[in-house]
């Protein structure tokens, strides 16, 4: 059991437990966290994870975890760790269930006042083009090419068939298509979870939200970015589907096969992992990065989706452009001081800062948007990377973090209750399960403002703006 007389206060937004705390951790485990949220970590097993991530072979530096951080499969969601390509492992749990969940956000030129007469209607057509849902199907069902193009080239496929702009991937992480990516390493009961997934929004903390910038922090890198105060935005949060989960799921199975075959010791089996260099490490690697470029793909066909009822609703001279997409389930190859990472980043952000050459060249000066979405009711986030984030592998929070369970959540808040308390908020609500919306109360999650402002006050991220919601659509 970790108490709290167990961390070491570093700063007033980051504390470490010691490597010395548990005879099996390779590095110390480094929390980045107030001391209001510093509370909330205790009631769960997050900190006990993360001393367990702690112990993987190759970890550099620290075991780290955000300021959202909570209890999920093996890793904590929050965690990020820095693992040696060389002689380190890779591990699905480090990466999530739900591969490439992330986010991106597109940009109108219209305000409050021209988007509200039309506002109901264009949460009705978003509804209605935008497929969701628990294992919902989409329009499109891929044929065996196709989906091998898609789990290979990612968004940049559907571009070339003509399902968005050519700079949608300028302004994608990876440009929406990661290196390695091999068709053949997802089983067919993955492909054949996903074939008819492509441009779905899915269920439990996925939504469509139509925004407004509440508040502008910095202006010229809004400006940069394209954003004005009053200005509409449309947050699309969704990831590889089935497709995923699959590809986590069988790779989970062989992984805990072949610990014994590399002599690998584990405190939790949930962390279950590879040499990088191995050829499960690799398998893994090239189904992940293939399940990436779904997930991307996926929020490209939505995009596109969107885009058309936004304009049958306002008018074909009204257009959405790509500010950013960003993954938080997702492990990269990355140089960081001169060493090759494999950054494991689950439920995290990655957050580059100002100069990186694989940032586009609008956001050379910058730095990286990063994405940070909140709950239904509250506020979302637009930062930039910074330079500290050099302590984080350029690595920041998803979101809020949930501070109750799914079930926690149903047992205090009544579905229709909610959308009837968000609709006298003046936010239209367009949802298919009563139940799925009380799972993802605002209640149920931390404090998004304190989230973000421990981000800040570390010189991870700087703020640039704050979106409130006007419209939700949830599966």
């Amino acid at each position: 059991m970790i108490l709290r007389k167990d961390l070491i206060k570093i700063t007033d937004y980051l504390w470490e437990i010691p490597k010395d705390f548990r005879s099996d951790m390779c590095v110390p485990a480094r929390i980045y966290v107030d001391e209001k949220l510093l509370g909330k970590i205790f009631e769960d097993r997050s900190l006990e994870q993360l001393v367990n991530v702690a112990t993987l072979p190759g970890l550099v530096n620290w075991a780290l975890a955000m300021p959202d951080m909570h209890e999920g499969y093996g890793f904590p969601i929050g965690g990020v760790a820095g693992i040696s390509a060389e002689n380190g492992v890779i591990s699905p749990g480090g990466v999530g269930y739900d591969i490439n969940c992330g986010v991106r956000v597109l940009r109108s030129e219209l305000t409050l006042e021209e988007i509200k007469p039309y506002l109901e209607k264009l949460m009705n057509q978003i509804q209605r083009d935008v497929p969701s849902g628990v294992g919902r199907g989409g329009l499109f069902r891929l044929d065996q090419e196709s989906l091998k193009n898609v789990l290979e080239q990612g968004a940049k496929y559907l571009i070339s068939r003509g399902h968005g702009e050519a700079e949608d991937v300028e302004h994608c992480e990876e440009k929406g298509n990661m290196f390695g990516a091999q068709a053949e390493a997802v089983s067919e009961k993955a492909k054949s979870r996903g074939r008819g997934q492509l441009g779905t929004l899915g269920s439990g903390n996925h939504f469509l939200e139509v925004q407004r910038v509440d508040e502008i922090f910095d202006e010229a890198t809004a400006q940069a970015f394209g954003l004005f105060k009053g200005q509409i935005t449309m947050m699309i949060h969704s990831g590889s589907r089935g497709l995923g989960h699959q590809v986590c799921a069988d790779y989970v199975s062989i992984m805990h096969r072949a610990l014994s075959k590399y002599g690998i010791q584990l405190p939790d089996s949930e962390l279950a992992c590879a040499p990088f260099n191995s050829a499960e490490g690799q398998n893994y690697y090239s189904a992940m990065a293939a399940s990436a470029n779904f997930a991307w793909a996926n929020r490209q066909m939505m995009t596109q989706l969107v885009r058309q009822a936004w304009q049958r609703i306002l008018g074909p001279k009204n257009e959405l452009k790509l500010i950013y997409d960003v993954a938080h389930n997702i492990a990269k190859i990355e140089n960081h001081n001169g060493a090759r990472l494999c950054i494991h980043r689950k439920g995290a952000t990655r957050a580059f800062a100002p100069g990186n050459k694989e940032l586009p060249e609008a956001y050379q000066q910058t730095g990286q948007p990063v994405l940070i979405p909140g709950t239904m009711g509250t506020v979302s986030y637009i930062l930039a990377g910074a330079a500290g984030a050099a302590q984080t592998f350029f690595s920041v929070c998803h979101g809020a973090g949930r501070l109750l369970s799914r079930h926690a959540a149903l047992r205090v808040v009544q579905g229709s209750e909610l959308k009837k308390q968000l609709e006298e908020l003046g936010i239209v609500v367009r949802s298919l399960s009563l139940k799925g919306l009380a799972e993802e109360a605002p209640l149920a999650y931390k404090d998004i403002n304190n989230v973000v402002e421990v981000v800040a006050k570390a010189g991870l991220a700087k703020k640039v703006a704050r979106l409130k919601p006007l419209g939700v659509v949830k599966g």
